[in-house]
């Protein structure tokens, strides 16, 4: 039997995206072989009728989830079933010309609520790298572009949650499809990988990804990976990755990086290292407030 998380990815796909209603007395695998494929970029269409069937699959969706899980899909489906019926009203067409109007469903459901869809569904599925691809695959697979706005959002949203594995796997999802592989990204899944305590993983993307461009990585990328080798006890490579950043004359902006090489270096027993770092850098400690600001600027 397949895992009930991978039914639920698979019914919530049935929902949005064919025009056929699951049966009840037909296995998920069955359905799912009559799925299309997943491609960009052309979206779905359907009637009222349909609609209205789709509404009811969703029915199916929330009792799936479970009596516990319920209360908090309500407000999900009748969100969700009232859209369908404001913005898709009753037409009257004759038996020998009956043309029917179709929509995309980007045209149903505004970006908020795809959003808050995508949120309780991720926080509703176990911590599986399957689970959680197989529902980014349902929910953008027929979107005309690739959602990288709205996934962005669900990513600061699930940060505020501190929900940091779920992150990781959102992120990894978005590299593999090609998507947002910006220095941000990359220092988002940094972030979240020492959060969720992987501080080698998140040393092995730094190194991959980031520190091949230490002339052009922000500081406070720099400073993020510094903090991460001071708590994981981790200073052979802090100090090699302060001495590359110095390679390019690249002067720290806050005296706390100095304070933590500083420490590292003591702690290395490299005690001339120490003085040197604090020497060179000796006017971030006396630096007044409005001084600071005029270096920002």
């Amino acid at each position: 039997m397949a895992p009930r998380n991978l039914n639920l990815s698979k019914l919530y796909f049935k929902v949005f995206h064919t025009n056929e209603v699951p049966s009840k007395n037909r296995s998920s695998d069955q359905v799912f072989d009559k799925m299309p494929s997943p491609k960009f970029p052309y979206g779905s269409f359907f009637s009222h009728t349909k609609a209205i069937w789709r509404s009811a699959a969703m029915s199916n969706l929330v009792r799936q989830l479970g009596p516990i899980r319920t209360i908090r899909t309500q407000t999900l489906l009748h969100s969700h079933s009232t859209i369908i019926q404001q913005r898709t009203p009753f037409q009257n067409y004759s038996a020998e010309t009956e043309t029917i109007s179709k929509r995309q469903i980007g045209d149903n459901v505004s970006r908020n609520e795809k959003i808050n869809f995508l949120l309780k569904i991720l926080m509703d599925l176990d911590n599986s790298k399957e689970s959680v691809y197989n529902a980014l695959d349902a929910w953008v697979a027929w979107e005309q572009d690739f959602p990288v706005g709205p996934l962005r959002r669900a990513l600061i949203a699930l940060e505020k949650e501190h929900q940091w594995h779920r992150v990781i796997h959102v992120i990894k999802w978005m590299l593999s499809k090609g998507q947002g592989t910006t220095m941000g990204t990359y220092g988002q899944l940094v972030r979240a990988l020492d959060m969720d305590h992987r501080a080698e993983e998140a040393h092995e993307i730094w190194v991959k990804k980031l520190a091949v461009d230490l002339h052009s990585v922000p500081w406070q990328l720099c400073h993020q990976m510094i903090a991460l080798y001071y708590r994981n006890n981790m200073l052979e490579r802090l100090v090699k990755l302060f001495k590359g950043l110095e390679a390019f004359d690249r002067k720290p902006r806050d005296k706390k990086i100095v304070k933590k090489v500083a420490d590292a270096y003591e702690i290395l027993g490299l005690i001339k290292e120490k003085e040197r770092v604090l020497e060179k850098y000796k006017s971030l400690f006396d630096e007044t407030p409005s001084s600071k600001k005029s270096l920002k600027r």
